[in-house]
């Protein structure tokens, strides 16, 4: 069975090192990509310069406060790309603004889901990754 390919944007180391632990400690067959900002992320997904090799992810956990180009604009991005809107994108911030959270609906996040606390409470994660990719 191929791993589920996750491309995780999000410029927090302690976030990234907590996510793959969460990962790691799943039953979820996964492989994580990891880069740093939104102008990163795009480059990613559209497979140019150091990431020409990159492989198509399955879904997208996308912070929301990233440098460069901020996930609202890359979510917007995703969704106006033909060959890249229907990857599932869910939002994983630890913003629980509802304007936030509207405007992420709106502009067509798949979900949005404040970040955990602790790797306990990161089952709800994993379980919509799962459901997204199924």
């Amino acid at each position: 069975m191929n791993p589920i390919e996750i491309l995780l944007v999000e410029d927090n180391s302690g976030d990234v090192r907590l996510s793959i632990e969460a990962f790691k400690g799943s039953n979820l067959i996964h492989h994580i990509n990891v880069v740093q900002d939104g102008v990163e992320a795009i480059a990613f997904l559209r497979q140019v310069e150091r990431y020409f090799d990159a492989p198509r992810p399955h879904v997208i956990l996308l912070d929301l406060n990233l440098p460069r180009k901020n996930g609202m604009e890359v979510l917007d991005e995703i969704k106006s790309d033909n060959g890249l809107k229907d990857i599932p994108v869910v939002i994983f911030t630890s913003s629980d603004n509802d304007v936030d959270v509207l405007l992420a609906y709106k502009k067509q996040a798949n979900a949005y889901l404040v970040k955990p606390a602790s790797l306990s409470q990161f089952d709800l994660v994993i379980k919509a990754v799962e459901e997204l990719c199924n």
